[in-house]
């Protein structure tokens, strides 16, 4: 039998949450499912500028109330949820001892905490239907340790691990959860970590003093080749595919 490549009618009457969907990775997967045929609702902070084609909600994931209440109107008005996409994200560079303990936390609060209620919004509609797919947008740091990135790196750790332990618990409901780690992207967090022109150039290269290998490929990645992903393992393409962390880094953390 030859393959079928997933059609726009795949994404017909699917309705995908997507997290951080203001700029970078999130605003790049809410647009790409979108173009696909997918009802989208995007999730964020604040929003730079309106889009008539996703259903763009202010909402901070780190406040678990403000999630019960907005998910609980948002079910009742578009229905069940078919992909989550947990991309939402914080950054707090410091040292173990720099960090500050509100900087620990809310790191905790937005990579993980925020995943893990809007997963318990979801997840009994997917039982229900029996399907689903969950996909979460961890960090190679998640894979070979940052120095100065402490909270980030354990933050995304528990992200992973809370996404394959869902996987776990349900798969026996034909509900799908995987995991996407970018490496170095060209995104505003990480242009907010360069310090002058040549950041690029030498995030590329990499800093053997910070034991921070370089880039093989040769190129940051951008933020569609990982939306590229997160879609696929979101699609009918990836119907056998859970309990995986794909790592997409150009080859920085070489193969870990």
């Amino acid at each position: 039998m030859k393959p079928q490549l997933p059609c726009h009618d795949d994404w017909q009457n699917k309705t995908v949450w997507v997290t951080g969907a203001n700029q970078g990775i999130g605003a790049e997967t809410a647009n790409q499912f979108q173009q696909l045929g997918a009802q989208v609702i995007g999730f964020d902070l604040h929003f730079d500028s309106p889009n008539d084609n996703i259903t763009q909600v202010v909402l901070d994931i780190s406040n678990e109330s403000a999630i019960r209440s907005i998910c609980e109107l948002l079910i009742k008005k578009h229905g069940a949820v078919d992909i989550l996409v947990n991309v939402a994200g914080i950054l707090h560079m410091g040292s173990i001892m720099e960090l500050t303990v509100e900087q620990w936390t809310s790191s905790f609060n937005v990579n993980v905490s925020g995943a893990f209620h809007l997963m318990r919004q979801v997840i009994p509609l997917m039982k229900v239907n029996k399907s689903g797919a969950i996909v979460s947008v961890s960090s190679n740091a998640n894979h070979m340790p940052r120095m100065s990135m402490a909270a980030y790196s354990a933050s995304k750790s528990a992200l992973t691990n809370l996404t394959l332990v869902a996987g776990i618990e349900l798969a026996k409901y034909g509900i799908r959860c995987n995991v996407v780690s970018p490496g170095s992207t060209q995104t505003p967090m990480q242009w907010s970590l360069w310090q002058d022109e040549h950041g690029e150039e030498e995030t590329i290269e990499g800093f053997p003093k910070q034991f921070k290998p370089g880039i093989p490929l040769g190129k940051l990645a951008t933020p569609a080749d990982i939306a590229n992903s997160v879609v696929f393992l979101s699609s009918s393409q990836a119907s056998h595919i859970t309990l995986q962390d794909i790592v997409i880094d150009g080859g920085a953390t070489l193969g870990k």
